[in-house]
């Protein structure tokens, strides 16, 4: 592979992690509150991230058509089968980022911005040294 296809790999790999961010970003949300609350509305998401009644609807809607939550007007968002499993996967991404930063120094407020963000676009094989590390075994692999 040429350098100009390594980077146009990159880019697909970043473009195709941030299609995916705010469905995982939502779905976890829509977990919490549930379990948090009992039931999650479109005002708890509005609230939860600083965001317009209307943009939480739109995406809500998208979620939808995806599979990955379903509502009806005046009732709670509920997560479908596929939703509860993404919303489970990204949260232990999340906790696995979150806890790496952490063993590393990173202060616990700053870990935990941080992780929102790189949870998204960590990869497996990535998140897999993460783990080893945390359970404390040899890291193999070089810096190139």
């Amino acid at each position: 592979m040429n350098e100009s296809q390594r980077i146009a790999k990159r880019h697909r790999r970043t473009r195709k992690d941030h299609a995916s961010e705010t469905a995982e970003d939502y779905v976890e949300a829509v977990s919490e509150i549930i379990e948090e609350e009992g039931a999650c509305r479109v005002v708890d998401l509005a609230k939860r991230f600083d965001v317009s009644h209307v943009t939480v609807t739109r995406i809500i809607s998208r979620l939808q058509k995806e599979g990955y939550v379903t509502t009806e007007p005046y009732r709670p968002i509920e997560l479908t089968d596929a939703g509860r499993k993404l919303a489970k996967d990204s949260k232990a991404r999340h906790e696995i980022v979150f806890k790496f930063l952490v063993s590393l120094g990173v202060p616990r407020e700053i870990a935990e911005i941080d992780a929102e963000g790189l949870e998204h676009h960590v990869s497996d094989q990535t998140l897999q040294v993460f783990q080893d590390f945390l359970k404390g075994e040899t890291i193999k692999g070089t810096l190139d």
